[in-house]
């Protein structure tokens, strides 16, 4: 179900796992690279939440990016950021990885070095 929070749509698992093929929206990991190692949605890229800043200015502006911590308070804040610098679609995932239902990978698989990949 679609909810809104501080003005910053809130997908649940079931719209998460609607969307995950949508090659025009942008999934990204926020959480620490530990965290993601332990267990992410496979295709979805690592961006630590302390490396956005750097990455924000040359983010696609036309995308819909949708945004992953463990619980949803992380990828709240990052997504509001995100907003107020431009990204008009931007999405938390509300309840995180802690209410994902759907397959997992482990390992470091898709870190983001330089912002094009995110679009790769």
């Amino acid at each position: 179900m679609r909810s809104e929070k501080d003005g910053i749509p809130q997908w649940d698992y079931e719209e998460i796992e609607k969307h995950l093929d949508d090659e025009s929206i942008t999934f990204v990991d926020v959480r620490e690279p530990d965290e993601y190692d332990e267990g992410h949605i496979p295709g979805v890229p690592l961006l630590p939440m302390g490396e956005i800043p750097d990455h924000i200015d040359r983010m696609d502006k036309g995308k819909t990016h949708v945004f992953i911590c463990r619980s949803g308070g992380r990828s709240q804040k990052v997504a509001r950021y995100a907003n107020e610098q431009g990204l008009e679609r931007a999405i938390n995932f509300d309840g995180g990885m802690l209410s994902w239902e759907g397959e997992k990978q482990s390992g470091e698989e898709k870190r983001v070095k330089d912002t094009s990949d995110l679009y790769k």
